[in-house]
């Protein structure tokens, strides 16, 4: 059973810690699959990722393509995991279930702090993670550097 990892975004956007976690995950060699709640705003994100400069390139793809089982990242807002990932990320309150964190290495869900609804939703999810027996952590930049906070399980 893997750990869910809760990572409250409070001094770094979103598009400036994803591609750190998502080199760290790739660094443990595992698949990735990125899931949002709005496929603009993850269009938005897989730009992002390929201007991130050559010193931190990710191979990825959006969901959708003749590729998806081959990337080694992949951004979604489908249920679906189709390219075989060891660590589910969620962003913008994209749900997770606690059958699927079960079933992944790691499961990373990266929330805006600075946004009471973000803040609410990670909280439900932390509780519905933890109540049906993951493991989490809960990890904060408030400092200016990441320090693990809670832990649960």
């Amino acid at each position: 059973m893997g750990a869910a990892w809760f990572y409250h975004l409070t001094r770094r956007p979103l598009e400036a810690t994803l591609p750190m976690l998502l080199t760290r995950a790739r660094s443990a060699g595992w698949r990735v699959t990125v899931r949002g709640t709005d496929r603009t705003r993850m269009e938005w994100l897989d730009e992002k990722l390929w201007l991130a400069g050559d010193a931190e390139f990710l191979p990825h793809g959006m969901s959708g393509g003749e590729f998806d089982a081959d990337q080694p990242v992949l951004l979604t807002v489908d249920p679906a995991v189709p390219n075989g990932a060891a660590c589910l990320m969620s962003v913008d309150g994209a749900e997770i279930a606690p059958d699927e964190a079960s079933a992944m290495e790691r499961v990373c869900i990266l929330f805006d702090g600075n946004d009471a609804a973000a803040l609410a939703h990670a909280r439900e999810q932390w509780k519905a993670l933890t109540g049906a027996g993951c493991a989490a952590a809960y990890w904060s930049e408030e400092s200016g550097k990441w320090e693990k906070k809670a832990e649960s399980g």
